[in-house]
């Protein structure tokens, strides 16, 4: 071999050395990862909107996997290891929220994905845990398309089915409402699921549903919408987005002189909500758990939430916290954290949590109850008085 040859020799060989140390790091699609090391942190990977219109659902579901994650690690941790939660904010973006858990899988090998709560983002997301066999928990996204994006794709609060049929059935058996209007944010998921469960069941209990009217997400002036419906002289009406909405119509409708009750799903659960002030006066929601609950595993999350986040918690909150949980109870019965076995003892949870009995069933969904809550405004701050709960199948 001459000198040129040699050289040229010796920069093939490095540069596939260098080629073999970096694809050696990635991991690959389609293999749920590996175990990784069996000792030191157990990587586990949030994806949220800590920031942008979403940001209030968020910071509450990230402050209740920290408390989670808090607690399960001065336990002692998950086979004898501590949980290290990796964050990355989304922006409220969907595509941001894609390249989010792309990067938690890819570069920080997280063994599982937490996230999100509003439904577009879940959507977005869910299809790269699913590529590469990564667990996806999302603790509050109630469009029922999630988890049929794949078998690794999980939720642990009830789906828009359940909870429109809770609401329908709340403003037509407790309200004696008999012709309801549906204000409905097209720009969503999570509404547009909403509103069609709401109109199948509220129909098939013999109320009349008028055609719903559309918005789009950040809309600030719903006056000329509103008139429309109040034209229309409904019994209550839907509004079916999320809070940051919510506040603006109820105060808007107030403003017409519309006094009929409002009603929302769990998405008017957030900080911006206040806004509506004292116009939310005679509104509803569907919620996943009551902090009123004296049950012992209800109260004692209230009062460590309370003293580490000097607040209340809201159902996003104890959602997320509940996901933590179930992440930590699945590793230790699966003892491992590879993505397929983790896969399968997640789909076989049937834990205690603090938004009730979390038993996973086929459809990677849990059955579980819906309580109604009553929208007031006091003292500068927004109450949820429980009113009942309502079981899957009443």
């Amino acid at each position: 071999m001459n000198a040129i040859s040699a050289r040229f020799g010796m920069l093939v060989l490095a540069g596939s050395l260098v080629l073999s140390s970096t694809t050696g790091c990635e991991r690959k699609a389609g293999t749920g990862g590996d175990a990784g090391p069996s000792t030191g942190e157990i990587a586990v990977g949030f994806y949220g909107s800590l920031t942008g219109d979403g940001a209030s659902f968020g910071q509450s579901s990230k402050e209740g996997s920290e408390l989670a994650v808090d607690e399960i690690n001065a336990a002692g941790g998950v086979l004898g290891r501590k949980i290290r939660l990796i964050v990355e904010d989304d922006q409220s973006k969907p595509d941001e929220a894609s390249s989010a858990v792309t990067k938690l899988i890819t570069q920080d090998k997280v063994v599982a994905v937490l996230g999100e709560v509003a439904s577009r983002r879940s959507l977005a997301a869910a299809p790269v845990c699913q590529k590469y066999q990564i667990p996806m928990i999302t603790p509050s996204s109630t469009n029922e398309g999630v988890t049929k994006i794949g078998d690794y794709i999980f939720r642990i609060c009830f789906i828009d089915p359940f909870q429109g049929e809770v609401l329908a059935k709340f403003a037509f058996n407790d309200l004696k409402a008999r012709k309801v209007a549906i204000l409905k944010d097209i720009s969503q998921d999570y509404s547009v699921g909403l509103t069609d469960s709401i109109t199948k069941n509220f129909t098939a209990m013999g109320g009349t549903v008028l055609d719903p009217v559309s918005y789009s997400g950040g809309d600030p002036d719903f006056k000329a919408i509103l008139t429309q419906v109040r034209g229309q002289n409904p019994d209550a009406i839907f509004v079916t987005g999320y809070y940051t909405e919510a506040a603006i119509i109820a105060r808007q409708a107030r403003e017409l002189g519309m006094k009929m009750p409002l009603l929302g799903g769990d998405g008017w659960v957030g900080d911006a909500l206040k806004n509506g002030r004292e116009a939310l006066a005679n509104s509803y929601i569907s919620n996943h758990y009551s902090a009123d609950n004296p049950d012992p595993v209800v109260q004692n999350f209230v009062k460590a939430y309370k003293a580490k986040f000097n607040r209340e918690p809201d159902s996003i909150a104890a959602l997320a916290y509940d996901s933590v949980k179930v992440l930590a109870d699945s590793i230790t019965r699966a003892n491992s954290t590879e993505g397929p076995k983790l896969r399968e003892a997640i789909a076989k949870l049937d834990v205690a949590g603090v938004t009730g009995r979390l038993k996973m069933n086929a459809e990677r969904n849990v059955d579980k109850p819906a309580v109604i809550q009553e929208v007031t405004f006091a003292d500068g701050e927004v109450k949820f008085v429980y009113k009942t709960t309502i079981n899957p199948g009443s």
